[in-house]
């Protein structure tokens, strides 16, 4: 895979694997608008270019590298995107089952129970598996036809090296996991956040198969203009409503981006946790 590294001149320094998609189609660049800095078939290399050239051209640098994100983390940190009706995998129907493999024993919970990953549910997710009409490389399965397959067949029972989130943190910062012998398959539903109440809502309604990064950066920009009106007019109840309309449109265009909302907040405060500076006229300004 090459990995490139896109300069629109004035707008920002990125990478990719797709110019056509990414840039063109999905930022509305013309060739000619933009230029390659860089090819680079090792995504860390390509990483470091980024944040080197970013630099270098006097563009904010991103929080989270490009080698970082959510999509492109290395395998054994495989993210699933998941919703009421769907498990998403970050990765093209002709790639995921080698990433499969190597993630034997990762585990997730659904509305419908706790899936894991091991030799038979790896062939049932092949067979079943759909490419996601708004982004290629990524593709899903069902979570009821999914839930169906444990309590239909063996596989559900094999006794696999289980992988378990234990939902701390290493000093490295990589989730730490502990590890069992058997499987753990509940029924037992997670609690969701607002987050996720959020994503599913969006989810049904074909906003991730359909939407655009565009259009959903125009309808934050119509939110926080409405939210402002209201605190101009010191409209207590229609600020409270556009403060959440803005949260909202977050989620979704995050997640459009191929990253979650949780992520980016926690960049956002990783990044100013040890700022220091002093209030001026009403508004922080950092030393």
């Amino acid at each position: 895979m090459i990995y490139y590294i896109y300069h629109i001149p004035g707008k920002k320094i990125g990478v990719t694997t797709n110019l056509n998609s990414r840039v063109e189609d999905q930022q509305g660049y013309e060739p000619g608008e933009y230029e390659v800095l860089g090819r680079y078939t090792d995504i860390g290399r390509a990483s470091e270019r980024e944040l080197y050239y970013q630099r270098l051209y006097g563009y904010p640098v991103d929080i989270v590298p490009y080698d970082k994100l959510n999509c492109n983390k290395n395998k054994l940190n495989m993210k699933v995107n998941v919703t009421e009706q769907t498990t998403t995998f970050p990765c093209p129907v002709n790639k995921l089952k080698g990433r499969l493999m190597d993630n034997k024993g990762l585990t997730w919970e659904t509305e419908h129970g706790v899936f894991f990953i091991n030799e038979s549910s790896i062939n049932w997710i092949m067979a079943n598996l759909k490419t996601s009409m708004f982004n290629d490389q990524r593709s899903y399965v069902y979570n009821k036809a999914f839930a169906r397959f444990y309590d239909n067949h063996e596989g559900a029972n094999e006794r696999d090296r289980v992988v378990t989130l234990t939902g701390g943190l290493s000093p490295t910062g990589v989730q730490e996991r502990s590890y069992s012998e058997e499987p753990q398959f509940s029924r037992r539903p997670k609690q969701k956040s607002q987050f996720d109440l959020i994503r599913d809502w969006a989810d049904e309604r074909g906003l991730y198969e359909n939407g655009d990064p565009k259009t959903q950066a125009l309808k934050l920009v119509e939110e926080v203009g409405e939210t402002c009106r209201a605190i101009l007019k010191n409209d207590f109840e229609e600020t409270v409503d556009g403060i959440g309309d803005c949260v909202v449109v977050l989620v979704n265009l995050s997640e459009l981006m191929g990253v979650d909302i949780e992520t980016c907040i926690a960049a956002a405060y990783d990044e100013i946790k040890d700022r220091k500076g002093k209030m001026v006229n009403g508004t922080y300004k950092k030393d």
